[in-house]
This record gives structure tokens, sequence and C-alpha cells, in this order.
């Protein structure tokens, strides 16, 4: 049996909030512009939506995973306000060299390594091939390719140029710029 549901999967520092190095708190997290507008238009197309998130402000000792579980439900929440569902949130608080601890591991989940991506389509039996990514660093991009992620979108406001890249990814400079060339 062939796997039929397709995934959208967000990053979340530089995609969904805008990025302040290691937000931790609601006080610290700021949703990006077009968001919401973006979430809810993929929703109505039938992709199932995913968060993809490195969070090695954990592994560095910078803030708890109990911290980073609280703001993450508070997030998940303010989306359902917004009647879009966020199926799960996958991420990793290891880091190969900079972890403290438990934290200091070379887990195949740490982006750009496709570990997240390869759970989600086991547990959601998704079709990769017909999903996409959102991210902001090539970490995602190549996390998406070694995935089999159909489309991936790299998220550069300002970029100077858009289109696609020689590394098969698209470079887009606005979540707006994203729904009317993907979702509209």
């Amino acid at each position: 049996m062939q796997a039929s549901r397709k995934a959208l999967f967000l990053d979340r520092d530089g995609v969904i909030n805008i990025d302040r190095k290691h937000v931790h708190s609601v006080a610290e997290f700021q949703f990006q512009e077009g968001i919401f507008e973006l979430c809810n238009a993929a929703q109505k197309l039938g992709y199932l939506l995913f968060v993809a998130t490195n969070q090695g402000g954990i592994a560095r000792g910078q803030y708890s995973e109990s911290q980073f579980l609280e703001l993450t439900e508070w997030m998940v929440h303010r989306f359902h306000e917004q009647q879009i569902r966020i199926a799960r949130v996958y991420y990793c608080p290891y880091h190969p060299t900079q972890g403290v601890g438990k934290y200091l591991y070379d887990s195949q989940d740490r982006k750009p390594k496709p570990g997240m991506f390869l759970r989600a389509r086991t547990e959601f039996d998704l079709d990769l091939a017909s999903s996409m990514l959102i991210g902001d660093q090539l970490s995602d991009m190549a996390a998406a390719q070694a995935a089999g992620i159909g489309t991936a979108i790299l998220l550069r406001p300002g970029a100077a140029q858009t289109g696609i890249s020689s590394d098969r990814h698209y470079v887009l400079d606005s979540l707006q710029a994203i729904l009317t060339t993907f979702f509209s």
C-alpha cells in the first residue's frame, strides 16, 4: 500500500516565529507575518502540518526541555485558535559537539540529517515526495533532500532574487510569496 498523505513541514525559528536566537518564552515569541494564512491555505489543500525544529539552546543548557515544551504547547494553541491543526511538533534537543550532559549526542534527528522527517513518514503514513518543507537554513534544505521531500523552500527575507536554486530548492523572500506561489 502506497502512502497517500502529504505534509507541510515548517521549521520554527525564522519560519513560524521571528528568529531571535534561542527563543524559549512567550514574551520572546513573535509569529511571522503571514504564517497563519499560509498554514490555513495549506491545510485546505489537504496538507498535514508539522513543525520540525533543531533546539540547540536546550543542548547548550540555555533553557530547559520543559521550557521548550511549555512554549510549544502555547504556540500550538495559538494555531488551534486560528483553526489550524499542527499534527505534531518534532524537535531535536541534541548537539553533536556543543551539547551539555545527555544532550551531547550526534542525533539522526538533528538537521541536516533527515530523522525527524523519516519518523513523521512512518508515524503518519506520509508521501514525502508529495510533501513540502519551509526552512530558513541550508541545513533544512539538506535534511529535506536527504529525506526525499519533494519541494523545499528556503525563506530568505530580503533575498535579492527568488526562484529555483542550483541546490534543488526554491528561494523566496516572504511567507506571502510562498503562499501565492504554492498555495493559491
